[in-house]
């Protein structure tokens, strides 16, 4: 893959220097402010929030798309060769974001790892992370969204890069970020009391390893049916393994994800006789649910009382 996207990079920006008198999107200092790029649907909304109607912002991945196994077209390279900021969300989840953008033009494109100065967390071993004490790409939770204290540092990172890109507006944008968090703070004193008093402290989710963050945060203990990669699949020693677990611990439910089959969580409630509830990743939305203005925060409100449900709080 690496020479093939080495290629599609040198294709991207040639085409993208024979458009550039014809450059359809936003720019610096147009009518619409300058243009962002980012990959999934976090990032696309905490730069909706902080660029208000001071910029152009637009989702990479379509609606409906699991990241995971995502792979840029050459359009998608020439769209962020236009672009004045491309954001994606770290390289153990975009792997091929550092050689997408190694042709670009770095004096004109600002490119923001949102992950950077974020707290990050291994995956567990058994979890397709390897050693646990290791914190590479290949063995980091790349979820880092789903904690909120996280995301902060995020929107932050996509603040700074729009107010460098365009500094006649710095003042709004570090006030539309600063105003976020603030959201965000408040989100994550909601989970902090919705949790507080459970009867569970475990839960079970018959898709890919998604919620880690979450759960640590929380002091949840999470078990998922295959590793980090939506693209795996659950083995049967580790299915039983999770029937044994929601057995052994009166767990009467079990969760399914956004864009993930759920057989695996719909054959786990068969063979225990738990309910099934759904958890949004937030990778990812539907066409509808975007088209029907579905936030993050909204998304992560919608959680809560879910994982409220299915731990039995009070």
């Amino acid at each position: 893959m690496r020479r093939w996207l080495i290629a599609v990079v040198a294709l991207a920006a040639l085409l993208a220097v024979l458009a550039g008198c014809r450059r359809e999107g936003p720019r610096s200092g147009g009518a619409h402010g300058i243009s962002v790029v980012t990959t999934i649907f976090p990032l696309y909304d905490f730069a909706r929030a902080v660029a208000g109607g001071k910029a152009e912002v637009t989702m990479l991945l379509p609606p409906g798309v699991e990241p995971h196994g995502f792979e840029p077209r050459p359009d998608d390279i020439v769209r962020i060769n236009k672009a004045d900021v491309f954001v994606y969300t770290n390289r153990a989840l975009e792997p091929w974001a550092d050689d997408l953008v190694r042709g670009a033009d770095r004096s004109r494109l600002i490119v923001v790892d949102a992950s950077r100065g974020t707290q990050l967390l291994p995956v567990p071993a058994g979890e397709g992370g390897g050693d646990s004490h290791r914190y590479d790409e290949a063995s980091m939770d790349p979820h880092v969204w789903l904690d909120f204290a996280n995301a902060q540092v995020m929107v932050d990172n996509i603040a700074t890069a729009l107010a460098t890109k365009d500094p006649a507006n710095r003042g709004y944008y570090l006030a539309n970020a600063a105003a976020y968090k603030g959201k965000l703070a408040e989100l994550d004193q909601q989970y902090r009391r919705g949790l507080a008093n459970c009867a569970k402290r475990t839960f079970i989710a018959g898709g890919h390893f998604a919620f880690g963050y979450l759960a640590h945060r929380y002091g949840l203990h999470y078990e998922a049916a295959y590793a980090v990669s939506a693209d795996a699949e659950p083995t049967p020693a580790k299915l039983a393994e999770l029937i044994t677990l929601i057995r052994r611990d009166g767990l009467h439910y079990i969760y399914t994800e956004e864009m993930i089959d759920p057989r695996t969580a719909e054959t786990i409630a068969r063979e225990t006789g738990a309910k099934v509830l759904r958890l949004n990743a937030a990778h990812t939305v539907s066409r509808d649910d975007l088209a029907r203005g579905v936030t993050f925060l909204s998304l992560m409100e919608r959680n809560l009382a879910s994982l409220r449900e299915g731990l039995q709080c009070r």
